[in-house]
């Protein structure tokens, strides 16, 4: 493997706070109550139709919906630089890349309006997430996001590699599967943003890790 292209949310960097801090102002200024972190954290990693759906019980197929998400993500902006952080163990996987001279970049359905400032805002080594990374590829850079392989397809152009030496890691299903399509590697991120209802196990892919450090052994 010569690239490992990692998800952004849940997997390299912990924004669930700041996402949190979002649906719970939207849902104040609605006239409903907060939710813990703790009932936020599991759906985090599914966006703004996981959030809304947890906090307004409503799916893309509702009227409001597409209102609630721009509203959402409004209030999102003025929050998800305040404290997103490097999940326990990736600095010293990053590190740990960078010493063997394995290129890593970013593949997210993140819109890039946010992925860009995110990632300069999270330090890793005296840098920054986005100076280290050889690539960032967001859900609004290419036609379809994953589950499309298309972003990931985009991160192998960018960076000159063939997908057979890349490997993807995520968790969420529709990383691996995204993965899968591209023709890559993947791997499951259990110490992400698992819910109690994911079935990780079924989601077809090759590796599932619960510590980072634990996908070097992947590499070869």
């Amino acid at each position: 493997m010569s690239l490992v292209l990692f998800d952004l949310d849940g997997t390299l960097v912990d924004t669930a706070h700041d996402l949190g801090v979002a649906l719970n102002l939207q849902l104040v200024r609605h006239g409903k109550p907060a939710l813990a972190q703790e009932m936020i954290r599991p759906v985090a990693s599914h966006g703004t139709v996981g959030l809304l759906g947890l906090g307004f019980g409503i799916t893309p197929a509702d009227a409001d919906f597409e209102k609630l998400r721009i509203e959402y993500l409004d209030l999102y902006e003025s929050v998800f630089t305040e404290n997103p952080f490097l999940l326990p163990g990736i600095s010293e996987l990053l590190s740990k890349l960078d010493a063997q001279g394995i290129k890593w970049g970013i593949v997210t359905n993140k819109p890039r309006r946010f992925s860009v400032d995110l990632i300069k805002a999270v330090k890793h080594g005296g840098a920054s997430l986005y100076e280290g990374c050889v690539c960032l590829v967001c859900g609004d850079d290419a036609l379809l996001p994953k589950p499309a392989p298309d972003t990931l397809l985009m991160a192998c152009t960018e960076t000159a590699s063939l997908v057979t030496e890349c490997i993807y890691v995520g968790d969420a299903e529709r990383d691996i599967q995204a993965g899968r399509a591209a023709g890559m590697k993947t791997i499951v991120a259990l110490f992400g943003y698992i819910a109690i209802t994911d079935k990780p196990e079924q989601w077809g892919a090759d590796a599932m890790i619960t510590k980072p450090m634990q996908l070097m052994s992947y590499l070869d």
